[in-house]
Protein backbone atom coordinates (compact mmCIF):
# COMPACT_ATOMS: atom_id res chain seq x y z
CA UNK A 1 0.00 0.00 0.00
CA UNK A 2 1.45 3.38 -1.00
CA UNK A 3 1.73 6.41 1.26
CA UNK A 4 -1.15 8.21 -0.48
CA UNK A 5 -3.52 5.32 0.18
CA UNK A 6 -2.39 5.01 3.80
CA UNK A 7 -2.97 8.72 4.37
CA UNK A 8 -6.41 8.42 2.73
CA UNK A 9 -7.42 5.56 5.05
CA UNK A 10 -6.19 7.58 8.02
CA UNK A 11 -8.16 10.57 6.74
CA UNK A 12 -11.34 8.50 6.46
CA UNK A 13 -11.12 7.29 10.05
CA UNK A 14 -9.92 10.57 11.56
CA UNK A 15 -12.02 12.91 9.41
CA UNK A 16 -15.29 10.95 9.25
CA UNK A 17 -15.23 9.74 12.86
CA UNK A 18 -14.34 13.23 14.15
CA UNK A 19 -17.11 14.68 12.01
CA UNK A 20 -19.68 12.46 13.73
CA UNK A 21 -18.31 13.46 17.16
CA UNK A 22 -18.64 17.17 16.37
CA UNK A 23 -22.13 16.55 14.99
CA UNK A 24 -23.26 14.83 18.17
CA UNK A 25 -21.75 17.57 20.34
CA UNK A 26 -23.66 20.15 18.28
CA UNK A 27 -26.97 18.29 18.43
CA UNK A 28 -26.70 17.95 22.19
CA UNK A 29 -26.19 21.72 22.51
CA UNK A 30 -28.79 22.72 19.90
CA UNK A 31 -30.99 19.99 18.35
CA UNK A 32 -32.25 22.42 15.67
CA UNK A 33 -28.81 23.33 14.35
CA UNK A 34 -29.16 21.07 11.28
CA UNK A 35 -30.03 23.71 8.68
CA UNK A 36 -27.27 26.05 9.83
CA UNK A 37 -24.75 23.22 9.77
CA UNK A 38 -25.80 22.17 6.26
CA UNK A 39 -25.45 25.77 5.03
CA UNK A 40 -21.96 26.16 6.49
CA UNK A 41 -20.83 22.83 5.01
CA UNK A 42 -22.14 23.83 1.59
CA UNK A 43 -20.60 27.31 1.80
CA UNK A 44 -17.16 26.02 2.79
CA UNK A 45 -16.98 23.39 0.05
CA UNK A 46 -18.36 25.90 -2.49
CA UNK A 47 -15.68 28.48 -1.64
CA UNK A 48 -12.94 25.83 -1.64
CA UNK A 49 -14.18 24.48 -4.98
CA UNK A 50 -14.42 27.95 -6.52
CA UNK A 51 -10.74 28.53 -5.72
CA UNK A 52 -9.18 25.10 -6.42
CA UNK A 53 -11.65 23.33 -8.77
CA UNK A 54 -13.26 26.16 -10.73
CA UNK A 55 -10.03 28.22 -10.66
CA UNK A 56 -12.06 31.35 -9.85
CA UNK A 57 -14.57 30.50 -12.60
CA UNK A 58 -11.97 30.06 -15.35
CA UNK A 59 -11.92 26.23 -15.55
CA UNK A 60 -13.94 24.63 -18.35
CA UNK A 61 -17.00 22.75 -17.12
CA UNK A 62 -17.15 19.09 -18.23
CA UNK A 63 -20.84 18.43 -17.46
CA UNK A 64 -23.64 20.76 -18.73
CA UNK A 65 -25.15 23.15 -16.20
CA UNK A 66 -28.66 21.82 -16.97
CA UNK A 67 -27.64 18.36 -15.75
CA UNK A 68 -26.29 19.82 -12.52
CA UNK A 69 -29.56 21.57 -11.68
CA UNK A 70 -31.39 18.27 -11.10
CA UNK A 71 -28.44 16.89 -9.14
CA UNK A 72 -28.41 20.02 -6.99
CA UNK A 73 -32.08 19.67 -6.05
CA UNK A 74 -31.56 16.02 -5.04
CA UNK A 75 -28.42 16.84 -3.03
CA UNK A 76 -29.90 19.89 -1.29
CA UNK A 77 -33.09 18.11 -0.18
CA UNK A 78 -31.17 15.02 0.98
CA UNK A 79 -28.63 16.99 3.03
CA UNK A 80 -31.21 19.27 4.63
CA UNK A 81 -33.51 16.35 5.48
CA UNK A 82 -30.74 14.26 7.07
CA UNK A 83 -29.59 17.08 9.34
CA UNK A 84 -33.10 18.42 10.01
CA UNK A 85 -34.15 15.01 11.39
CA UNK A 86 -32.21 15.73 14.59
CA UNK A 87 -34.79 18.37 15.44
CA UNK A 88 -37.36 15.57 15.77
CA UNK A 89 -35.84 13.65 18.65
CA UNK A 90 -33.80 11.17 16.58
CA UNK A 91 -30.82 9.79 18.59
CA UNK A 92 -27.44 9.70 16.89
CA UNK A 93 -26.99 5.89 16.89
CA UNK A 94 -30.39 5.38 15.22
CA UNK A 95 -29.51 8.11 12.69
CA UNK A 96 -26.28 6.28 11.78
CA UNK A 97 -27.96 2.87 11.57
CA UNK A 98 -30.78 4.27 9.46
CA UNK A 99 -28.38 5.85 6.96
CA UNK A 100 -26.60 2.50 6.68
CA UNK A 101 -29.77 1.33 4.94
CA UNK A 102 -28.72 3.15 1.78
CA UNK A 103 -27.92 -0.18 0.11
CA UNK A 104 -31.49 -1.33 0.64
CA UNK A 105 -32.85 1.92 -0.81
CA UNK A 106 -30.44 1.71 -3.77
CA UNK A 107 -31.58 -1.83 -4.50
CA UNK A 108 -35.28 -0.89 -4.41
CA UNK A 109 -34.68 2.10 -6.69
CA UNK A 110 -32.55 -0.02 -9.02
CA UNK A 111 -35.36 -2.55 -9.38
CA UNK A 112 -38.07 0.07 -9.89
CA UNK A 113 -36.22 2.50 -12.18
CA UNK A 114 -33.38 0.60 -13.85
CA UNK A 115 -35.18 -2.79 -13.88
CA UNK A 116 -32.10 -4.42 -12.36
CA UNK A 117 -31.98 -8.01 -11.17
CA UNK A 118 -29.98 -9.22 -8.19
CA UNK A 119 -28.70 -12.55 -6.89
CA UNK A 120 -30.53 -14.38 -4.05
CA UNK A 121 -27.62 -13.54 -1.72
CA UNK A 122 -28.10 -9.83 -2.31
CA UNK A 123 -31.82 -10.14 -1.58
CA UNK A 124 -30.90 -11.92 1.67
CA UNK A 125 -28.48 -9.13 2.59
CA UNK A 126 -31.13 -6.45 2.00
CA UNK A 127 -33.61 -8.40 4.16
CA UNK A 128 -30.97 -8.45 6.93
CA UNK A 129 -30.33 -4.71 6.58
CA UNK A 130 -34.05 -3.89 6.60
CA UNK A 131 -34.72 -6.19 9.57
CA UNK A 132 -31.86 -4.58 11.52
CA UNK A 133 -33.18 -1.07 10.89
CA UNK A 134 -36.71 -2.12 11.86
CA UNK A 135 -35.48 -3.72 15.10
CA UNK A 136 -33.47 -0.63 16.08
CA UNK A 137 -36.34 1.71 15.14
CA UNK A 138 -38.93 -0.23 17.17
CA UNK A 139 -36.59 -0.42 20.15
CA UNK A 140 -35.83 3.31 19.96
CA UNK A 141 -39.55 4.11 19.86
CA UNK A 142 -39.91 2.62 23.35
CA UNK A 143 -37.20 4.96 24.65
CA UNK A 144 -38.35 8.22 23.07
CA UNK A 145 -37.60 11.10 25.36
CA UNK A 146 -38.27 14.59 24.10
CA UNK A 147 -35.76 17.40 24.57
CA UNK A 148 -36.64 19.13 27.80
CA UNK A 149 -38.76 16.25 29.12
CA UNK A 150 -36.46 15.95 32.12
CA UNK A 151 -37.95 19.29 33.29
CA UNK A 152 -41.53 17.94 33.34
CA UNK A 153 -43.45 16.46 36.20
CA UNK A 154 -44.52 12.81 35.93
CA UNK A 155 -48.08 13.89 35.09
CA UNK A 156 -46.93 16.31 32.39
CA UNK A 157 -44.61 13.71 30.91
CA UNK A 158 -47.41 11.11 30.71
CA UNK A 159 -49.74 13.62 29.06
CA UNK A 160 -47.21 14.84 26.49
CA UNK A 161 -45.58 11.48 25.66
CA UNK A 162 -47.96 10.76 22.71
CA UNK A 163 -46.78 14.04 21.12
CA UNK A 164 -43.16 13.02 21.70
CA UNK A 165 -43.83 9.77 19.83
CA UNK A 166 -45.59 11.68 17.05
CA UNK A 167 -42.67 14.04 16.45
CA UNK A 168 -40.23 11.12 16.67
CA UNK A 169 -42.30 9.38 13.94
CA UNK A 170 -42.06 12.56 11.83
CA UNK A 171 -38.27 12.36 12.21
CA UNK A 172 -38.30 8.72 11.07
CA UNK A 173 -40.42 9.72 8.06
CA UNK A 174 -37.89 12.47 7.19
CA UNK A 175 -35.00 9.99 7.43
CA UNK A 176 -36.87 7.52 5.22
CA UNK A 177 -37.54 10.25 2.66
CA UNK A 178 -33.85 11.25 2.70
CA UNK A 179 -32.76 7.61 2.37
CA UNK A 180 -34.74 6.94 -0.80
CA UNK A 181 -34.06 10.39 -2.23
CA UNK A 182 -30.35 9.77 -1.78
CA UNK A 183 -30.72 6.45 -3.62
CA UNK A 184 -32.54 8.20 -6.45
CA UNK A 185 -29.75 10.77 -6.58
CA UNK A 186 -27.22 7.94 -6.84
CA UNK A 187 -29.01 6.53 -9.89
CA UNK A 188 -29.13 9.99 -11.46
CA UNK A 189 -25.38 10.42 -10.85
CA UNK A 190 -24.70 6.99 -12.35
CA UNK A 191 -26.51 7.84 -15.58
CA UNK A 192 -24.94 11.32 -15.60
CA UNK A 193 -21.41 9.92 -15.35
CA UNK A 194 -22.12 7.28 -17.98
CA UNK A 195 -23.07 10.03 -20.41
CA UNK A 196 -20.47 12.69 -19.58
CA UNK A 197 -17.71 10.79 -17.78
CA UNK A 198 -16.69 10.92 -14.12
CA UNK A 199 -15.76 14.37 -12.80
CA UNK A 200 -16.28 13.99 -9.02
CA UNK A 201 -14.48 17.16 -7.92
CA UNK A 202 -16.43 19.28 -10.38
CA UNK A 203 -19.69 17.60 -9.32
CA UNK A 204 -18.81 18.13 -5.66
CA UNK A 205 -18.23 21.84 -6.28
CA UNK A 206 -21.41 22.50 -8.26
CA UNK A 207 -23.55 20.32 -5.97
CA UNK A 208 -22.55 22.57 -3.07
CA UNK A 209 -22.33 25.95 -4.81
CA UNK A 210 -25.56 26.01 -6.83
CA UNK A 211 -27.94 25.29 -3.89
CA UNK A 212 -26.64 28.21 -1.79
CA UNK A 213 -29.43 30.63 -2.93
CA UNK A 214 -32.02 28.07 -1.76
CA UNK A 215 -30.88 28.65 1.80
CA UNK A 216 -32.50 32.10 1.61
CA UNK A 217 -35.78 30.23 2.12
CA UNK A 218 -34.41 29.06 5.46
CA UNK A 219 -32.91 32.39 6.46
CA UNK A 220 -35.04 32.97 9.63
CA UNK A 221 -34.10 29.52 10.92
CA UNK A 222 -30.43 29.99 10.00
CA UNK A 223 -30.25 33.33 11.79
CA UNK A 224 -32.06 31.99 14.87
CA UNK A 225 -29.57 29.16 15.32
CA UNK A 226 -26.58 31.33 14.44
CA UNK A 227 -27.58 33.56 17.38
CA UNK A 228 -27.97 30.48 19.60
CA UNK A 229 -24.52 29.27 18.52
CA UNK A 230 -22.97 32.44 19.93
CA UNK A 231 -24.39 31.86 23.40
CA UNK A 232 -22.96 29.86 26.28
CA UNK A 233 -19.35 29.20 27.27
CA UNK A 234 -16.56 30.61 25.13
CA UNK A 235 -13.03 29.54 24.28
CA UNK A 236 -10.39 31.92 22.87
CA UNK A 237 -13.05 34.54 22.22
CA UNK A 238 -15.38 32.20 20.34
CA UNK A 239 -18.35 30.28 21.71
CA UNK A 240 -17.88 26.53 22.18
CA UNK A 241 -20.78 25.80 19.82
CA UNK A 242 -19.13 27.78 17.04
CA UNK A 243 -15.90 25.86 17.59
CA UNK A 244 -17.96 22.69 17.15
CA UNK A 245 -19.38 24.12 13.91
CA UNK A 246 -15.89 24.89 12.60
CA UNK A 247 -14.69 21.41 13.60
CA UNK A 248 -17.62 19.73 11.88
CA UNK A 249 -17.24 21.69 8.64
CA UNK A 250 -13.48 21.05 8.39
CA UNK A 251 -13.72 17.35 9.24
CA UNK A 252 -16.57 16.99 6.72
CA UNK A 253 -14.24 18.10 3.97
CA UNK A 254 -11.40 15.85 5.21
CA UNK A 255 -13.85 12.95 5.20
CA UNK A 256 -15.16 13.58 1.67
CA UNK A 257 -11.74 14.23 0.12
CA UNK A 258 -10.18 11.17 1.83
CA UNK A 259 -12.89 8.86 0.51
CA UNK A 260 -12.34 10.26 -2.99
CA UNK A 261 -8.57 9.71 -2.83
CA UNK A 262 -9.16 6.21 -1.48
CA UNK A 263 -11.36 5.30 -4.47
CA UNK A 264 -8.60 6.38 -6.86
CA UNK A 265 -5.75 4.64 -5.00
CA UNK A 266 -7.24 1.36 -3.73
CA UNK A 267 -9.30 -1.59 -4.87
CA UNK A 268 -13.04 -1.53 -4.20
CA UNK A 269 -12.60 -4.19 -1.48
CA UNK A 270 -10.29 -1.89 0.49
CA UNK A 271 -12.62 1.09 0.04
CA UNK A 272 -15.70 -0.86 1.15
CA UNK A 273 -13.91 -2.38 4.14
CA UNK A 274 -12.58 1.02 5.25
CA UNK A 275 -15.94 2.81 4.96
CA UNK A 276 -17.86 -0.03 6.65
CA UNK A 277 -15.43 -0.27 9.56
CA UNK A 278 -15.47 3.53 9.91
CA UNK A 279 -19.24 3.52 10.33
CA UNK A 280 -19.02 0.78 12.94
CA UNK A 281 -16.26 2.61 14.87
CA UNK A 282 -18.34 5.82 14.86
CA UNK A 283 -21.35 3.94 16.21
CA UNK A 284 -19.36 2.26 18.99
CA UNK A 285 -17.77 5.58 19.97
CA UNK A 286 -21.17 7.30 20.08
CA UNK A 287 -22.57 4.58 22.33
CA UNK A 288 -19.62 4.51 24.75
CA UNK A 289 -18.48 8.14 24.89
CA UNK A 290 -21.88 9.84 24.71
CA UNK A 291 -23.59 7.07 26.72
CA UNK A 292 -26.45 6.75 24.27
CA UNK A 293 -29.02 4.08 25.21
CA UNK A 294 -28.15 0.84 23.41
CA UNK A 295 -29.92 -2.39 24.35
CA UNK A 296 -29.45 -6.01 23.29
CA UNK A 297 -32.11 -5.39 20.63
CA UNK A 298 -30.09 -2.44 19.31
CA UNK A 299 -26.99 -4.64 19.09
CA UNK A 300 -28.92 -7.36 17.27
CA UNK A 301 -30.24 -4.83 14.77
CA UNK A 302 -26.83 -3.22 14.32
CA UNK A 303 -25.07 -6.53 13.66
CA UNK A 304 -27.81 -7.49 11.19
CA UNK A 305 -27.22 -4.22 9.30
CA UNK A 306 -23.43 -4.60 9.53
CA UNK A 307 -23.26 -8.18 8.22
CA UNK A 308 -26.01 -7.50 5.66
CA UNK A 309 -23.90 -4.65 4.30
CA UNK A 310 -20.81 -6.85 4.15
CA UNK A 311 -22.74 -9.55 2.24
CA UNK A 312 -24.31 -7.06 -0.19
CA UNK A 313 -20.95 -5.53 -1.08
CA UNK A 314 -19.45 -9.06 -1.30
CA UNK A 315 -16.93 -7.99 1.31
CA UNK A 316 -17.68 -10.94 3.60
CA UNK A 317 -17.36 -13.44 0.76
CA UNK A 318 -14.03 -11.95 -0.36
CA UNK A 319 -12.67 -11.92 3.19
CA UNK A 320 -13.60 -15.58 3.64
CA UNK A 321 -11.83 -16.47 0.39
CA UNK A 322 -8.78 -14.43 1.44
CA UNK A 323 -8.59 -16.02 4.90
CA UNK A 324 -9.25 -19.67 3.92
CA UNK A 325 -6.15 -21.84 3.34
CA UNK A 326 -5.44 -22.76 -0.26
CA UNK A 327 -6.68 -26.32 0.19
CA UNK A 328 -9.97 -25.09 1.60
CA UNK A 329 -10.40 -22.69 -1.32
CA UNK A 330 -10.02 -25.59 -3.75
CA UNK A 331 -12.70 -27.54 -1.89
CA UNK A 332 -15.13 -24.64 -2.14
CA UNK A 333 -14.71 -24.43 -5.94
Amino acid sequence: MNLKAALAITGVFVGCCSNVVFLELLVKEDPGVGNLLTFLQFAFIAVYGFIFTSKFGTAKRQIPMKAYLSLVLFFFLTSVANNYAFDFNIPMPLHMIFRAGSLMANMVMGILILKKKYTPLKYLSVIMITAGIVICTIQSSTEVKAHGSEMRTAEEDAALRPMDIFWWAVGIAILTFALFLSARMGIFQETLYQKHGKHPWEALYYAHALPLPLFLLLWPNLWQHWVISGEGASLLGLSVIRWYLIGNVLTQYICISSVYVLTTECASLTVTLTVTLRKFVSLIFSIIYFRNPFTVAHWAGTLSVFFGTMIFTELLQKLVVAILPKSEKEKTK
